[in-house]
Parts: structure tokens; C-alpha cells; sequence
């Protein structure tokens, strides 16, 4: 049986994408919240709500295959005030990667560790942030690579995320987990851009990973879709109007579009601060019927939390999307149990990872890692 810990848990998303093959030693966030939501799924017996800077290596018991970490993106972000990692939220790093490091002292270094965290941490201060925490973790016995990850291949929301995959210097890694070249799939432009900022150092202790092409996805946005939605209400005829108001042309025509079909279209929209024809900024509403969903967000500083449209014929109805649909996006089953706070249950869906992803990541690289770890450890026996 494979072992972790989960910091930054939030719901306890990256427990439910690993799976029952795998056991949670350790389990901690800082918001009372998303613990609640946590041990109302998952139990309080590994929980320790508190911040990540108060934790001592003894709350942490035994010793884990792996770390996983979806650190707070908020100062990476390219809608952040570009802080860094010396913001006061993803500044969070340093006081888990410490605790790592003291793990080590103790001979108790997670075999494995995954950062995980918005693409907007490859590009934050001309890639310094980076190449940080590339020396960082070069730099505490791990060698690593970086991939991108976009949901939209698992589930139909718009969600590229960054996924750093460190092994602990020792750990074989098999052939054919590790390229000698990026794969344009997983290293894109603005990774490999990064790559090329990392220390001598840091670019010796990379790894390209190597991963298969999933088979296609099938559900689509609207196979979400509650017909009768849960905790949100359908906007009145004068709020749905006021809603196109805030489309511009290109916008409204994609609903005259939808309108022509004859069809049930399901749209997602943002609101959004852009800048009009006389250059002044406006709030715009900006809607998609790709039947993917843009990606979700918390419903903080500013971010706007995403509507529906759904155009039937002549029919045009909207409101919020609903928390169950917000789940279901980040691959929740239903049988979440969810908060009865709209705003609780939006901000742990649009402030968590997606579960088949990191089913998708166990299954293909972490898995594979340990199962070549332990083979080895019983021919050296």
C-alpha cells in the first residue's frame, strides 16, 4: 500500500484522484472551511487544520511515498498582484518545502513529491519564481521535472495547470518514464521558455517526463448540467436581460447562433473588465458553446464566478452555475457531500485540483516510480 501526505488539501482532491490504493498518513489546510468539507468526506482522523508554518515534523507520522502540494497560486497568477513567492499566500512554499527538508534530517524524506500550481508560476518575475523552486528542490536532494496538464482532457473544463514532479535523488527512474526531449503535449512553449532560466544545476537534476495520450473524453459541459439545479435559482427575465446587455457584438451574436440551432445549447459566461471602443473599461460578459467550461475560479478578489446560458429556440435562460455542476467539473462524484454555502462550496471546487488528473499522473508516472523504487529495494536486499 502507497503512502502520503496531502498539504494545502483543501476538499481532499488529490486523495480522491489517488485513490484507495493509497493511504493519507497526514492531511492539512489552513481554512477551517475546507476542513470541514474535508472530514465530512474523508474523516478527521489525518486532518490537522493550521497553517503550514506551524507544523513540526513530529505531527507528520511514519514516513510517506509521497508529498503532494497544491500551494496557494494566488500571488503566481497572472491575474494576481504579482507578489511571487514572496506573497504572503504562495510565499507558503517555503515553509512546506523547510518541512520536507527536515524530513530528510530525519531519514524520513518523502520518496516522491508534487508541486502543483497555475502555469502563470513558469512566467511570474520573468520566470525568477521559477527557477526558485527549481533550486529549491535541485538543491534538497530531488531531481524534477515540470509538465502542463490541461483538464479539458478528462473533463470539459478549460484548466491548464503545472504539475512538478521531484524524485528523491537514489530513486531510479524506469526508461520509459523519461524522455531525452520535451513532448510539445506536456512541455509547451512557456515551459521550455522556463526551462532555459533554470541554474546549471537545476537543468542537471531535470527529468522530461514521459506520459501517454488519454483516450478522448466523452461527457461534454452540458451533460453536467442540472436540469434541476441545487442552491442557485434561475435569474429573472430583467437579470438575464441585463446579462446580454454586458455582451458585446461578437458575444450577442454567438447567442443569435445558438438561437438559429433549434437546439438545447448550454454556455458558459464570465464577466470580465475589458476595454470599449473609446478605450474606457467596462464590464463585459463573455460567453463560450464549446460545451467546455472556462476554467473555474474562487469567487475572491475580484474573480467572477461563472453563469450559464441555456439557449433553447427563442428560450433564453441564465443563472449561476451550481455547486454540484462545479464539482462535477473538478470530477467529483456526486456523492461529495458538499457545504449548504454557495460561496464555501464554489471557492473548494474553484480552488482545488482535478481528480481525474491526478489519477492520470498517479497511474502513469507516481505508481510506476515507486512500483521500479521497491522492486529495486528487494534485489538489493
Amino acid at each position: 500500500m502507497r503512502s502520503y501526505y496531502e498539504f494545502f488539501a483543501g476538499g481532499g482532491m488529490a486523495r480522491a484522484g489517488l485513490g484507495q490504493e493509497w493511504t493519507c498518513l497526514f492531511a492539512n489546510d489552513i481554512d477551517a472551511k475546507k476542513g470541514a468539507s474535508y472530514a465530512a468526506n474523508w474523516g478527521d482522523e489525518h486532518l490537522k487544520v493550521a497553517d503550514v508554518a506551524a507544523l513540526k515534523t513530529k505531527d507528520l507520522p511514519g514516513g510517506a511515498d509521497l508529498a503532494w502540494a497544491s500551494f496557494p497560486c494566488q500571488d503566481l497568477s497572472l491575474a494576481g498582484a504579482g507578489a511571487g513567492l514572496s506573497g504572503e499566500r504562495s510565499g507558503t512554499f517555503w515553509p512546506f518545502w523547510r518541512l520536507i527538508q527536515k524530513l530528510g534530517k530525519e531519514g524520513r524524506a518523502p520518496s516522491l513529491v508534487v508541486l502543483e500550481n497555475v502555469c502563470g508560476a513558469l512566467s511570474s518575475h520573468n520566470g525568477k519564481d521559477f527557477a526558485t523552486i527549481g533550486a529549491a528542490v535541485a538543491g534538497g536532494k530531488y531531481r524534477f521535472g515540470a509538465l502542463v496538464i490541461d483538464a479539458v482532457r478528462f473533463v470539459p473544463q478549460s484548466r491548464p495547470r503545472l504539475f512538478v514532479v521531484c524524485v528523491r535523488e537514489g530513486l531510479s527512474i524506469p526508461e520509459g518514464l523519461a524522455a531525452d526531449r520535451p513532448d510539445p503535449a506536456w512541455h509547451p512553449l512557456h515551459l521550455t521558455n522556463a526551462y532555459q532560466k533554470l541554474s546549471l544545476r537545476s537543468k542537471a537534476a531535470w527529468t522530461w517526463w514521459r506520459l501517454p495520450i488519454p483516450a478522448r473524453r466523452t461527457a461534454t459541459f452540458s451533460d453536467l448540467i442540472e436540469d434541476e439545479p441545487q442552491g442557485v435559482a434561475w435569474h429573472t427575465v430583467e437579470e438575464t436581460r441585463y446579462l446580454l446587455s454586458l455582451m458585446s457584438l461578437i458575444n450577442r451574436k454567438k447567442v443569435q447562433q445558438a438561437k438559429k440551432t433549434g437546439l438545447r445549447m448550454v454556455g458558459g459566461i464570465y464577466k470580465r473588465t475589458r476595454k470599449d471602443e473609446e478605450g474606457k473599461r467596462v464590464q463585459r460578459a463573455e460567453v463560450r458553446f464549446d460545451d467546455i467550461s472556462g476554467c473555474l475560479r474562487t469567487p475572491v478578489g475580484g474573480s467572477s464566478r461563472q453563469s450559464i446560458i441555456i439557449v433553447e429556440g427563442k428560450s433564453v435562460r441564465s443563472r449561476l452555475l451550481s455547486p454540484r455542476e462545479a464539482t462535477r467539473l473538478m470530477g467529483l462524484p456526486d456523492s461529495y457531500k458538499l457545504s449548504q454555502n454557495y460561496n464555501e462550496a464554489y471557492h473548494l471546487a474553484g480552488d482545488g485540483v482535478v481528480v481525474p488528473v491526478v489519477r492520470f499522473l498517479a497511474a502513469n508516472i507516481l505508481e510506476p516510480l515507486l512500483a521500479a523504487a521497491k522492486t529495486h529495494a528487494k534485489e538489493a536486499a
